[in-house]
């Protein structure tokens, strides 16, 4: 079985090692010249060691196989110089375990979940978090009843995108693997909807508008990420925002993705002046607006009390449902912590404007 990895194969995957792409495995592979025809599944079965033949076809049928560009049948038979691109979730780890964490699923049904994610829950596994995770969570609630029978026959909870730790709202988690794809392909398309709430520092000074630039790993601070406006680092990202309500110290904006990089709405508000209020990474716990208001000190850090972490909320997400092919969306309301902070600043702002 012949088959190569293309030098922009390489580019590739730096283009994916940051963000919501990590969550998959991208492959970019150029047939050789002297390939005789065959279907592309069974091409691929024998080129990716550990993919068997029904993960290349669930990928496949959920479109995240690409011949030159296009999707492509598994009926389709790959030829010398085909360029191909397929993108498959990563297998469930295998220590996971499941822990009764109580979790909001604000819908489910066969093929996904909907959950609303609570300030300071971690996602997935890591470094320091290895347990009390939401993937944990959810494997429990999804296999709580059948928790004796052997583990191939639970549902794992796979990940498509991500919401940072203090970030709250709206998660789709497809429940099994043709689900996973078929989702996965809408966010690499960029064709999922997500509306996001944050409340920021300052008065934005436009009622909309668009920040382009792009993100990567700050260059000193390596667990922060910053702007590379000139384009020498980082991934090309891009965050729509419009005005929904001003305090005149801060402003609470509507942010739409075009993009999924890491902190991207948080890097993006801090680049253009407007870091979100909280936000202990990025220095927005600190006093960064003083208005020459009375008692203005001890009523904002009244404000950061209420709401301890970054004001970012997931409030809108709309997709292709896997199963109906319909599209779909959810909204949540905004968490306590955020309503309480927005009110309290609009009234002293009615009250001083």
């Amino acid at each position: 079985m012949k088959g190569s990895n293309k030098e922009e194969g390489q580019d590739l995957e730096q283009e994916v090692n940051e963000g919501e792409e990590t969550l998959h495995e991208h492959k970019y592979l150029k047939v050789d010249s002297g390939q005789r025809p065959i279907r592309i599944d069974v091409w691929l079965t024998n080129l990716l060691a550990g993919k068997s033949r029904n993960n290349i076809r669930q990928a496949t049928e959920a479109g995240c196989v690409r011949v030159n560009g296009k999707p492509v049948k598994v009926s389709y038979k790959v030829k010398p110089g085909d360029e191909v691109r397929i993108m498959l979730p990563h297998p469930p780890p295998p220590e996971l375990a499941p822990e009764d964490i109580p979790i909001n699923i604000m819908y489910e049904d066969a093929d996904i979940a909907i959950l609303n994610k609570n300030p300071g829950m971690v996602v997935h596994p890591g470094v320091s978090n290895w347990t009390g995770t939401m993937l944990h969570a959810l494997l429990w609630y999804f296999n709580k009843d059948i928790l004796d029978q052997p583990r191939e026959t639970w549902t794992y909870a796979s990940l498509v995108h991500r919401i940072d730790k203090d970030t709250s709202g709206l998660l789709v988690i497809p429940k099994h693997e043709f689900a996973n794809s078929f989702i996965a392909r809408q966010f690499f398309d960029r064709t999922v909807q997500r509306l996001y709430a944050a409340v920021v520092w300052g008065n934005v000074k436009e009622d909309q508008g668009t920040i382009t630039g792009h993100v990567g790993r700050h260059r000193v601070h390596r667990k922060q990420f910053t702007v590379y406006k000139d384009g020498s680092a980082g991934k090309h990202a891009v965050t729509h925002y419009r005005v929904l309500e001003r305090f005149g110290f801060a402003t609470l904006v509507e942010c739409k993705l075009e993009t999924g990089r890491t902190h991207q709405i948080r890097v993006h508000m801090k680049h253009i002046g407007h870091t979100l209020m909280s936000d202990w990474f990025y220095g927005g716990h600190n006093i960064l607006v003083r208005p020459n208001l009375p008692k203005f000190p001890d009523f904002i850090t009244h404000v950061l009390q209420a709401m301890p972490r970054q004001g970012l909320h997931a409030r809108t997400l709309g997709f292709i449902h896997p199963g109906t092919r319909e599209f779909v969306d959810f909204d949540s309301d905004l968490p306590e912590d955020m309503q309480k902070a927005i009110e309290l600043m609009r009234r002293y702002s009615q009250t001083y404007s």
